[in-house]
């Protein structure tokens, strides 16, 4: 994902398995989906997009639980499934305040 808010990145990642988000996969193709691992990050400019975010600056909750509850609910939704899981602490996996998106599923 280059960044929190990449649904085309986690497309892609669907699609390197023949399985197709628009925007959301279907029943049956979420059933081949065994896993879903997703590592985040958020931006240290404090910034998605060009609009400001507040994950590093909240002092009641750790920057990583903001980011693994935003990204968490983005894959969640394109994959219409909720068993995920999202780890934090991505930095240097990839763009600053994106991820790694990795999916195993049954080759059907």
């Amino acid at each position: 994902m280059r960044d929190a808010l990449d649904i085309a990145g986690v497309g892609n990642a669907l699609q390197a398995l023949d399985l197709a988000a628009a925007p959301q996969l279907d029943g049956a193709q979420a059933t081949r989906v065994a896993a879903v691992f997703v590592k985040c990050e958020p931006d240290r400019r404090g910034r998605v997009r060009g609009a400001r975010h507040t994950m590093l600056d909240d002092t009641d909750i750790d920057a990583q639980r903001h980011i693994r509850g935003a990204v968490g609910g983005l894959v969640a939704g394109v994959l219409g499934d909720t068993r995920l899981f999202v780890s934090g602490g991505a930095e240097h996996q990839g763009p600053d305040g994106g991820g790694l998106v990795a999916v195993i599923a049954d080759a059907g």
